[in-house]
């Protein structure tokens, strides 16, 4: 027998009427109890199971009641599937019943993925409270925007009350200093009434090095292989399949009980499994399996820097079955067009041309050298559904992996940021926004960490100083642990109302209402656009088809104004639906004509330095 046949799994499981049935794997262990911490402090005996699983039912447990793993009459742990942990990483976990919440989406079907328009949010920075409830009251700006799903960075407890989430150590427990299961609960509803689909990112690469304890417990970790953060998860070794089936049951765990609509994993090129049948295959499968059965829309989408299209091919082609997956080639390739920077991995980057390759194809390395890794990268993605990709000029990890943790909106003219929202959501791949970049927040996004161990602390701040070496930054590198550093993050969205950043918002606005509504623009026109490259005039053009109706999207990345001649169909009127230069996008220069009529098969185009220019094809004039 295994435990897929048992259906039985780590965690405390409350099955109503005061009885609650606890489990835990620990196959090495000679003797398992549970601690309740009740009056007497009551110590459980648990009865050992097939594959090294132990279990108990207790009587007169009620939710929130909290408890502890005894390990051979000696250790006291938290449960490696704790659903809560109310006094954080160290401290007991507590019973959670997950039928009492009153849920009111009945009738979300989720988002199709050719509709997803993503905003990516940090919840202790997102507001000055840094909780899920405090995210509500913003939900119906986030929407208006014209976004339609928000993606919360990890939310898996991590130790002490500030932290990116990737440390986290209880991966089936919500943050308890953001509100627990009962706010996190709450937030994905009220997102729901929104029609805002919620992506969580989750870790199955690691776990934090402070208060892991699953080692305690099981062979959870393998040291045949290792990762920046120590040993590999252990999920083609032996006892392997306990292991996998904890993270896939913590997938499940999210869908299920909190209505996630998407989970995206963290770095999956960290992942590591030789079997047969990977490991991340099998994720996806279910995952999709349990969406056919719910009968709502659930997406899975993979970050990964293997520019490796088997990410995103069907299992039975013998790939591992997501849905989409993070391109970080589009982003470094835009980010030193703005920004001129060729350090560390921007060193591969730099030309029109990239961008060019990248919003044809997907991945802009596709087999050929890459000099900063020294040796070939990547695979070619042309003709892969545009769907397939996710794009971004900024993320949690391309602001807050700088030394000073600056946004574009600090070092950019304001024409260039206009510019780098086109390139984003304009072009045909889901656009990804990170909090605060739709009207300039200037706060910066640092790194942030409150742990208590002092040599983790003084490794960890080493770390970030060596992770800078290959850049020439200048700026000093923000201490993670001091809590000035985290409260210097909190972003704040009234500045929407003020100014330059009004005005960036409302354009961020307009393109976002344009791509929602004009079919061309959207994730469901053609997959094949018609991409031209103008070299000498640092200028690319995208034509786009959708049922009768043309786009074209021209960008130029240009100090001056230049002319091109463009290709545009005669036989028609070319109506100009934006010009991100114009005086009332906050620009001073010429506006472009409003209607053009080609008189031949060349039309000469002015393009405004850093600009774009979108004209659709009309029968009228």
């Amino acid at each position: 027998m295994n435990p897929y046949e048992l259906d039985l799994h780590s965690g405390a499981h409350y099955l109503g009427n005061g009885r609650c049935m606890f489990v835990a794997w620990a196959p090495f262990r000679s003797n398992m109890e549970v601690k309740l911490l009740m009056p007497g402090k009551q110590l459980l005996p648990m009865e050992k199971r097939p594959n090294g699983y132990w279990s108990v039912v207790a009587e007169g447990v009620q939710p929130g009641a909290r408890y502890l793993f005894r390990l051979d009459k000696t250790i006291e742990r938290p449960d490696p599937a704790s659903a809560f942990q109310p006094d954080g990483i160290h401290g007991a976990s507590a019973v959670v019943d997950h039928r009492q919440f009153c849920w009111s989406d009945d009738k979300w079907s989720g988002r199709q993925l050719e509709d997803y328009v993503i905003y990516e949010l940090h919840v202790g920075t997102f507001s000055a409270d840094g909780t899920f409830d405090a995210i509500i009251p913003h939900l119906e700006h986030i929407a208006g925007l014209g976004i339609t799903a928000i993606e919360l960075m990890p939310v898996a407890q991590f130790p002490g009350d500030r932290n990116w989430g990737y440390d986290g150590v209880h991966p089936y427990a919500p943050q308890n200093s953001y509100g627990g299961p009962t706010g996190l609960k709450a937030l994905v509803n009220a997102c729901h009434r929104h029609s805002l689909a919620v992506i969580l990112d989750v870790v199955y690469n690691h776990l934090g090095p402070e208060g892991n304890y699953l080692s305690d417990f099981g062979p959870y970790f393998t040291d045949r292989c290792k990762t920046p953060w120590g040993d590999a998860v252990n999920l083609d070794g032996p006892y392997s399949d306990e292991v996998r089936l904890y993270f896939i049951r913590n997938a499940l765990h999210w869908i299920s009980d909190y209505h996630f609509d998407a989970l995206r994993l963290d770095a999956i090129h960290r992942i590591f499994d030789s079997g047969a049948t990977p490991f991340l295959s099998e994720l996806t499968e279910t995952l999709h399996s349990l969406s056919d059965d719910l009968g709502r829309k659930i997406c899975i989408f993979a970050e990964s820097d293997l520019n490796d299209t088997r990410v995103t091919d069907p299992v039975g082609a013998r790939g591992l079955g997501f849905d989409s997956q993070w391109n970080d080639d589009y982003h470094h390739a835009l980010h030193t067009l703005l920004t001129c920077e060729h350090n560390g991995y921007y060193e591969d980057f730099g030309s029109v041309d990239h961008l060019a390759k990248g919003l044809k194809e997907g991945f802009i390395y596709s087999g050929q050298y890459s000099a900063f890794r020294r040796r070939r990268h990547g695979n070619s993605s042309a003709g892969r559904p545009k769907k397939t990709f996710i794009v971004f000029s900024q993320n949690h990890d391309q602001i807050g992996n700088r030394a000073a943790g600056d946004r574009l909106s600090t070092t950019l003219s304001f024409e260039k940021l206009k510019l780098a929202a086109c390139s984003v959501i304009l072009g045909p791949y889901i656009p990804l926004l990170f909090m605060g970049e739709e009207y300039g927040e200037t706060a910066p996004f640092m790194y942030f960490v409150s742990h208590i161990d002092k040599a983790l602390i003084d490794s960890v701040r080493k770390g970030r100083i060596e992770e800078f070496s290959s850049f020439s930054w200048k700026a000093a590198v923000p201490d993670p642990q001091d809590e000035k550093t985290f409260m210097k993050c909190k972003i704040d969205l009234s500045r929407r109302f003020q100014g330059l950043n009004r005005v960036l918002h409302d354009f961020y606005k307009t393109i976002l209402k344009m791509r929602a509504s004009i079919p061309a623009l959207s994730g469901r026109a053609n997959d094949d656009p018609d991409v031209s490259l103008f070299e000498e005039h640092m200028t690319v053009m995208m034509k786009r088809l959708a049922v009768h109706e043309e786009i074209v999207v021209l960008w130029h990345f240009g100090e001056n104004t230049t002319t091109i001649a463009a290709q545009l169909a005669p036989d028609c009127a070319w109506q100009c639906i934006l010009d991100s230069s114009s005086v009332r996008w906050g620009g001073n220069s010429m506006p472009s004509p409003d209607l053009i009529k080609p008189a031949g098969a060349v039309t000469e185009l002015q393009l405004n330095p850093w600009s774009c220019l979108v004209y659709r094809r009309t029968t009228e004039g």
